[in-house]
């Protein structure tokens, strides 16, 4: 019994090998063809898995030699530009430069590049591609610096048309040397340009020209601290150079004006108020030299200190500014002041040292004691009341000889008008030295106004 158990036990797994043999090996097969149908309905979704050696087939890139030209030994290649401007980041008067942002789209035709396209479409890469293919080797001539923007790639673009046709636009910063004339500073206007133009190829292998003529050049509304843009203007020419030929060259024009109202501000009223505040010390008794001295002094060190600050924010150049000819007129005028009231303290002095000459000085009189208070001796110090009068001017002696003489002298209440020479009116003024501040009163406000006059007709 127990054998008959084991022999149809036996027969049963026997029976069903087979069956669990065919399970498992089928069903490892339908998951494999299931896994295999997903990627291929993905590879049909995701269309731009391989597009760069799509591309790069699509284009011919591996069939020519791109190293060079199109067209190469033929007639030069016409490449347009355009350009728009972004910004003019910084002008620099003391380096001569300016530093502007910009947008360089290059248009050419290159029919190595020509692809079939059913529905005329522009394929667009990026700078992957332009390092395999020919692009114009355009530079800014008399740059300082430049680079093209990276962030968070690198900031081109290359497009293609199925004709040939090709786009290429790249964003750069360039700092460029611009020859700036100060001979009108700070009331000047500078005429800057950016100049484009191949390296390698001359005039008969590539012409460079404005896409669009004058509406080539673009820009976005551009303000600056000190100028204010008056014009952006394009225009073409050519250079020479004397190993290599002539080149066609881009110029990117552009007119800047120098808005006055700050300098007016930091440099031209401050000198003025320094110009008035040494006027004061005419109104200030010749007596009080501390005073006087002291404010001349002040005038002329705050003079000396905005010429150097002007000064050191310029480029040292060898001409005259506008602003030079201003500050060291000013600066004279300050220093005039000084001095004229040296020649005021000087002739007071002489004044009054030939009076107490003339007169008789009693022994008990201290000159110390007269000359503590500025250094001079003075009418008011001296009492020369019981001293005999003594004339010190001209008209005093002439009417002494007039009475010793036989002739009578003229009636009381009239005048006698003579004309008097040069020496005579400066000896009178030396004698009267309280006029000369009297008449620097007017004499130097009515200078000033004048040279005002003169400057801002010429410069403004």
């Amino acid at each position: 019994m127990r054998v008959a158990l084991l022999a149809l036990r036996l027969m049963c797994l026997a029976w069903l090998w087979p069956v669990t043999q065919l399970n498992s090996s089928h069903f490892p097969n339908k998951r494999r063809h299931k896994e295999q149908r997903v990627d291929l309905k993905m590879k049909k979704l995701d269309s731009t898995k391989s597009l760069l050696i799509k591309s790069e087939q699509l284009l011919r890139i591996e069939d020519h030699d791109f190293a060079m030209r199109p067209g190469f030994g033929g007639s030069a290649i016409p490449v347009g530009i355009d350009v728009q401007v972004e910004s003019i980041d910084s002008i620099s008067e003391v380096n001569m430069d300016f530093t502007m942002t910009l947008y360089l789209r290059h248009y050419w035709q290159d029919d190595r590049l020509a692809f079939p396209s059913s529905n005329n479409k522009s394929r667009t890469f990026d700078a992957r591609l332009v390092k395999k293919i020919w692009v114009p080797d355009v530079f800014f001539v008399h740059s300082k610096r430049s680079f093209i923007h990276d962030t968070t790639m690198e900031n081109i673009m290359l497009r293609v048309y199925p004709d040939g046709n090709i786009l290429y636009s790249v964003r750069i910063t360039v700092t460029a040397l611009c020859s700036m004339d100060f001979s009108s500073f700070p009331l000047d206007t500078q005429n800057c340009s950016l100049e484009l133009e191949s390296y390698a190829y001359n005039e008969n292998d590539l012409m460079l020209y404005w896409k669009n003529g004058n509406d080539s050049l673009r820009t976005e509304e551009i303000v600056l601290s000190q100028f204010f843009v008056e014009d952006f203007q394009p225009s073409f020419g050519l250079a020479f150079y004397s190993s290599t030929g002539w080149y066609n060259r881009l110029y990117i024009n552009f007119i800047l004006r120098r808005h006055i109202f700050f300098f007016m501000l930091q440099t031209y009223f401050p000198t003025m108020l320094m110009v008035m505040l040494s006027w004061v010390s005419f109104w200030i008794d010749r007596r009080a030299v501390p005073a006087r001295v002291s404010l001349g002094i002040t005038t002329v060190l705050t003079m000396s200190t905005i010429i150097t600050g002007v000064s050191a924010s310029m480029p040292q150049v060898s001409y005259v500014k506008a602003v030079d000819i201003y500050l060291w007129a000013s600066f004279l005028f300050v220093f005039l002041s000084v001095i004229e009231y040296a020649a005021v303290n000087y002739f007071t002095t002489v004044e009054e040292m030939k009076k107490l000459k003339r007169a008789k000085i009693p022994s008990s009189y201290n000159a110390t004691q007269a000359m503590v208070y500025d250094g001079c001796f003075h009418d008011n110090d001296i009492d020369l009341a019981s001293f005999t009068e003594v004339a010190s001017t001209p008209n005093t002696e002439r009417n002494t000889q007039s009475r010793n003489s036989t002739v009578s002298g003229p009636t009381e209440g009239t005048r006698l008008r003579r004309k008097q020479s040069l020496k005579k009116n400066l000896s009178f003024i030396m004698s009267n030295s309280y006029m000369i501040d009297s008449y620097s009163r007017v004499i130097f406000p009515l200078a000033y106004l004048l040279f005002n006059i003169i400057y801002w007709s010429l410069y403004a």
